[in-house]
């Protein structure tokens, strides 16, 4: 029987009372944490949420004694089961983690070994708590299998890189949960993961909490997850806590301002396609450089599309991969399926369905990153696949990919000056003066004070970056850009904020999108068409009001009724 089934039900688990907590910079003391509270009961769920940089994941790693080394608690207290840990040893706090403190982080690339299988992982965090038994493999295979994993046993002889997005982060709160901790820190714990696959995850950790009593701080910016999942919720904002109480009544009654903004930014079931106030120009008009705008004029043999005709046009679309590894056996795995859809110019298409489903193989291929194993793709009139040398050069002009990571895919040695200048020196456009006034003009239109061509990638917080990305696609004055989870791991506020830029681009620049997403709610927002994808191939195609009004397909119907909190936010 765990120990926290016998404990007063009326004593905090965990308390943190006035907690404060400094940085030390070269510009001096930081307080990124001011006088921040909150208690969490045997067997509760509390959510934390806020932007980022609000100080709530700050707040949770000095629970567990993580802090960076230039942060430390300069004021306060936090006492776990009746003890104050707020100074104790190292020691201590090792003794602490894992049996008694769990722990899952948001990236599961930075925080998996990519030179150790998951299995080892998932072992040495056994054997780190005096858990490794003669039946250790069994009980490595039992984690994973809780938090996801399909065959688990085989899955644990795999590596990190092996694993997709969804997967990793499966196996990270597989550890978290391998000693079956007290207090359980998830931090983002479900946001590279599809809705069907969280589900999954948080029903477990319901069950943890009832079954085993074990306490939940989960820190996210999912105020729909917040709502469905917590009994309490803890808004912080600029390193205070600002409001606390009842989940519900905090969701639905907010009182503080910044809570209000929050709960209208979160996009839900009853959101609708964002409007936008600006004027529609011509795309050449956005370009300002020395040299004439990129040449709109088809290639020979070439009709280009009309406003509202087929820009993408998607034909039989198969992708084969050879397996490799422990999996491999030399088997193919066809990830895209027979796939066709039309993308009409100006429009907004969004790609849904669960990780692994092939929505990200498609994307690639559009892109041509990936060649097709059947099928084609046809860009205003062009099979993409049979381009070469400068049609396929002009070809990467016209269609610019949003990638889910912008820390990721910029790159940490350029400038932002340098990072979307780039493409302008690689397409030999305009001179250095002309480039300068267009990245001016570029920052401008993502809504980025001038200022910021002169810091790097890692002097910009998460939203900050994922503009730049965009100022980056549209310096070629592209007809395409291609959204492969781009807001996925935004906070509302920030999250919000891109969907309206990339909502007035395409009313200004005329843009076409293919957006890839597991986020059906954001899909509301922003796409007019959506295609549902599962196992590799189209199972259902509408218009969004159609999709969400008279889903036709079961699966369809499951990935709406699973989206956290889908009736609570409405």
């Amino acid at each position: 029987m765990n120990s926290a089934a016998s404990r007063n039900a009326d004593t905090p688990l965990l308390e943190i009372r006035d907690l404060a907590i400094t940085f030390s910079t070269q510009n001096g003391p930081v307080n990124a944490v001011r006088n921040a509270h909150l208690t969490i009961m045997p067997g509760e769920t509390v959510a934390i949420v806020g932007e980022s940089g609000s100080g709530k994941s700050t707040t949770a790693l000095a629970a567990i004694g993580l802090l960076p080394s230039n942060g430390r608690v300069s004021g306060g207290q936090i006492i776990f089961d009746g003890e104050d840990i707020t100074n104790v040893s190292e020691k201590r706090i090792i003794e602490l983690r894992g049996n008694s403190i769990g722990m899952v982080p948001q990236d599961p690339m930075s925080n998996l070994n990519p030179v150790w299988k998951i299995g080892f992982q998932v072992k040495e965090t056994l054997k780190a708590n005096g858990l490794d038994g003669a039946n250790s493999k069994e009980r490595v295979a039992e984690v994973l299998a809780e938090a996801g994993l399909p065959d688990a046993a085989n899955r644990a002889k795999q590596y990190p890189h092996e694993f997709s997005g969804g997967m990793r982060q499966r196996a990270l709160i597989a550890i978290g949960l391998a000693c079956r901790p007290r207090l359980l820190i998830a931090d983002e714990p479900t946001s590279a993961l599809d809705v069907t696959v969280q589900r999954q995850i948080l029903d477990h950790l319901d069950r943890m909490t009832t079954e085993l009593g074990t306490a939940v701080l989960l820190i996210t910016h999912d105020l729909g997850l917040a709502a469905e999942r917590a009994e309490k919720v803890v808004v912080m904002y600029k390193g205070q806590v600002v409001e606390s109480g009842p989940a519900l009544e905090i969701l639905r009654n907010p009182q503080h301002p910044y809570t209000q903004r929050l709960v209208n930014s979160a996009p839900s079931l009853a959101s609708r396609r964002l409007k936008s106030s600006k004027v529609t120009q011509a795309p050449a008009e956005a370009v300002s450089v020395a040299e004439p705008a990129p040449s709109s004029a088809p290639a020979e043999g070439r009709k280009p599309a009309g406003k509202g005709e087929n820009l993408i046009e998607v034909r039989n679309l198969t992708k084969v991969f050879k397996l490799r590894g422990a999996l491999g056996k030399g088997t193919d795995f066809k990830a895209v399926d027979d796939v066709s859809f039309n993308v009409k110019r100006g429009t907004t298409m969004a790609i849904v369905g669960e990780s692994g489903s092939g929505k990200s193989t498609v994307a690639q291929m559009a892109l041509s990153l990936l060649s097709p194993t059947e099928g084609s793709i046809l860009f205003d009139g062009v099979e993409v696949n049979t381009l070469k040398s400068k049609a396929l050069f002009d070809f990467r002009r016209r269609v610019q990919p949003i990638f889910q990571d912008p820390y990721g895919s910029l790159d940490p040695m350029f400038n932002i000056y340098r990072t979307i200048e780039e493409p302008l020196k690689i397409h030999k456009i305009g001179d250095s003066k002309s480039r300068e006034k267009r990245v001016r003009e570029l920052l401008d239109q993502v809504s980025m004070p001038a200022a910021t061509m002169h810091r790097f990638p890692n002097e910009l917080s998460g939203g900050q970056r994922q503009r730049i990305a965009i100022a980056r696609a549209l310096a070629l004055n592209p007809d395409v850009i291609i959204c492969d989870e781009a807001v996925s791991a935004l906070d509302v506020l920030v999250q919000a904020q891109v969907l309206n830029l990339l909502t007035d681009l395409q009313a200004e620049l005329g843009l076409t999108y293919l957006f890839i997403t597991h986020d059906l709610a954001v899909v509301r927002q922003i796409a007019d068409d959506v295609c549902v994808m599962q196992k590799g191939r189209i199972v259902e195609t509408a218009t969004t009001d159609e999709v969400f009004s008279n889903p036709r397909q079961k699966y369809t119907q499951d990935l709406l009724g699973a989206i956290p909190g889908a009736t609570l936010l409405v």
